[in-house]
């Protein structure tokens, strides 16, 4: 995957607002939020000059004409060029065809999950879940709102939904395995906490554990499964 000049998505919106017409960026930031763009793209009227000003310099755009109005400031109107046409249908192409790891915050959190006490984590699991749902029934509200929009406008809507909802089960799922006391390792996990309280040294810790869970335990400072 060759590395781009410009690689800020809103950079890739700017020049798909241009392909429709050329327009100054004041215009393409509320059209962006007038089709509620910014839910789906990280949206601010500097970066979106700091974006403008980037494709500018790599050729991508260019400048039709500069317009002031009494004592407004001056306005500029940008055009696409040929090479950002063939930047959107590259750039574009390459985003839909190849899917990539994206590191999410909560990914991570859950890679690291076992720092906290169990309680703990069923708790702040649960607090999760109550608010996905939220956020579900307010999207469904939005969706029956929009319900007469053409599909092809919606689908970072559906999208955003059906990851959502994924979301939603995961979190249910895993809440359950750990109240019904199915998830495996779990038994080890209360007792990391368990002895982290108890006052000993993290190094009779590590040795406890490597006693009690050998399988599941490799040695100091490794609290994670063998294999």
């Amino acid at each position: 995957m060759a590395r781009r000049k410009v690689s800020n998505p809103l950079a890739l919106a700017a020049l798909t607002l241009l392909q429709e017409r050329p327009m100054h960026p004041y215009e393409m930031s509320s059209t962006l939020r007038e089709r509620r763009k910014d839910d789906s793209i990280k949206l601010n009227y500097g970066s979106l000059y700091s974006v403008i000003e980037s494709l500018q310099r790599h050729g991508l755009i260019e400048t039709q004409e500069t317009t002031r109005e009494g004592r407004r400031p001056e306005r500029t109107v940008y055009a696409i060029t040929e090479a950002g046409h063939r930047e959107v249908e590259d750039w574009l192409g390459e985003l839909v065809s190849r899917p990539v790891k994206e590191y999410t915050q909560f990914e991570a959190a859950l890679s690291l999950l076992a720092a906290l006490p169990v309680d703990d984590a069923v708790r702040l699991l649960r607090l999760r879940l109550a608010t996905l749902t939220m956020e579900a029934r307010k999207a469904a509200a939005i969706q029956e709102e929009f319900a007469s929009f053409p599909r092809i406008f919606m689908l970072e809507n559906e999208y955003e939904n059906a990851m959502r909802d994924t979301e939603i089960r995961y979190v249910a799922e895993l809440l359950r395995d750990i109240e019904a006391g199915s998830l495996t390792g779990l038994d080890g996990w209360r007792r990391i906490h368990e002895l982290r309280s108890s006052g000993l040294s993290p190094a009779e810790v590590d040795a406890k554990l490597l006693a009690e869970f050998p399988v599941h335990f490799t040695g100091p400072g490794e609290v994670g499964p063998v294999g």
